[in-house]
């Protein structure tokens, strides 16, 4: 595994990131406390300062150089510089060599850099000094060195170099880690898309039972596999079905042809032969408008003209034109409504042909004296429309290929028709995203029910 592919990896990247924003905030907040700290140790400095020579201020001049070297006896660890000058800047009490350079004379507590010169030599230490008038006219300086300031600034700093390493290793090693499996199974995908390029639509991208993001992509892309397998099943069907069903009529369309061609019937004859060849020519052009038809379905651009669908109304209207049809045929017709049914969003012309298919398929299979009836409901997700009658039904094998392209069962070999109905009914219902389900009723027949409601897979 190249380091560049683990770069690539986006929880490699997510975790250097994430890893670098927190080592910054570390950072930062490391230094947020080294500066308080280091605010605090300078103010506590300050305060010890304003109150050592506010004392002196305090006491008399003559006691002055006792308490200075009291001060300097119970000074242990050699922090505190101190002197008495005159107004011409000579020594006249204590440790102080000159008055620093640096300071300034008024009377406020500041930070010397470089240190202070003392008698014994220079003191390179930082310190905090302060500088204030007497009322003899003499000046004192009195200096305390910021040692354990700096001292606790160096830890906090020595703290921060080895916690920034321990922040971002772990993050480096995690980033290799947590790359390391996502990356093996980009692999196994990227092996069992090979036969998929190679037009096997069969084979499926492997999901592992984490159900993580790389699982939820490979089943949608799962998903969408299956659908192309369906639509180019449906494609190779219609194909077969096509010159299946296309061979036999063009055949006799050839042979009419022909022997109008070749042969001088009589003119009752010639007449009758032309009729049949115009016939055999309209059948060939119905069916290829019902799978232009079909193909205008599942244009999924047709949702964009989708409005409000009154269910009742559109029913009503199947059985005013449906009704006497089947009154011709001696077939009861009932349509079954609740008093009220809620709109759906759809495309109403779809929604009526939809319907007049199922109902036309229902009168067509239903033997003289038998029944149909229209039946609504309303179920918790939505209306459901069961058309129901007693005819020879659908049987179970069959029910799952009526709805494609061409397909006739063996109850329907016997009528006149395309084997297309249910394909259109089958498309409009994909359109809506709505449910299709074919089954049988209790007393022997088909029941098909339009569930009016998305589907959810």
């Amino acid at each position: 595994m190249k380091l560049t592919d683990l770069w690539r990896s986006s929880s490699s990247r997510l975790l250097l990131v994430y890893g670098g924003l927190f080592a910054l905030w570390c950072a930062a907040l490391v230094g947020v406390i080294q500066w308080n700290t280091t605010r605090y140790l300078s103010n506590v400095v300050d305060i010890k300062l304003d109150n050592i020579t506010g004392y002196f201020r305090t006491i008399d001049r003559s006691r002055l150089p006792e308490a200075m070297a009291v001060t300097q006896s119970l000074d242990l660890r050699d922090v505190i510089s101190y002197g008495l000058f005159d107004g011409a800047g000579r020594l006249l009490e204590g440790n102080l060599a000159r008055i620093p350079p640096d300071l300034p004379l008024d009377e406020k507590v500041h930070l010397l850099r470089d240190g202070v010169q003392r008698v014994q030599g220079h003191h390179p230490r930082r310190a905090r000094a302060i500088a204030v008038h007497l009322t003899s006219g003499e000046l004192l300086v009195l200096a305390r060195d910021t040692s354990v300031v700096d001292a606790v600034g160096a830890i906090i700093q020595r703290a921060a170099l080895w916690g920034l390493p321990l922040i971002v290793l772990p993050g480096l090693v995690g980033a290799l880690l947590l790359s390391r499996q996502p990356l093996r199974r980009v692999r196994h995908i990227e092996t069992a898309v090979q036969p998929i390029m190679r037009g096997d639509l069969r084979q499926r991208l492997p999901v592992s039972p984490r159900r993580d993001e790389l699982d939820l992509l490979a089943g949608i892309v799962n998903t969408m596999l299956a659908e192309i397998e369906r639509l180019m099943g449906e494609v190779k069907g219609v194909c077969d079905n096509i010159a299946h069903d296309l061979r036999t009529p063009l055949t006799r369309l050839r042979a009419q042809l022909h022997a109008l061609q070749h042969e001088t019937p009589p003119a009752d004859a010639r007449h009758a032969l032309i009729e049949r060849t115009i016939a055999d020519a309209d059948a060939l052009l119905d069916r290829f408008r019902a799978l232009l038809r079909i193909s205008e379905l599942e244009d999924m651009h047709r949702r964009a003209g989708f409005d409000q669908v009154d269910l009742i109304a559109t029913l009503k209207h199947v059985g005013e034109i449906y009704a006497p049809l089947a009154e011709d045929r001696q077939i009861s017709f009932s349509l079954e409504t609740p008093a009220a049914v809620p709109g759906v969003r759809g495309d109403p012309h779809l929604v009526f042909e939809a319907l007049s298919n199922l109902v036309d398929n229902a009168i067509k299979f239903t033997p003289p004296q038998g029944k149909v009836r229209v039946r609504t409901t309303l179920e918790a997700q939505g209306p459901r429309i069961d058309v129901i009658d007693n005819g020879p039904g659908i049987r179970a094998c069959d029910r799952g290929a009526v709805v494609q392209r061409f397909y006739r069962g063996a109850t329907a070999q016997a009528e006149a028709g395309q084997g297309l109905g249910l394909a259109i009914v089958a498309a409009i219902v994909r359109l809506h995203s709505f449910r299709l389900e074919i089954g049988e009723c209790a007393g022997g027949g088909a029941k098909v029910s339009l569930l009016c409601w998305a589907a959810v897979d």
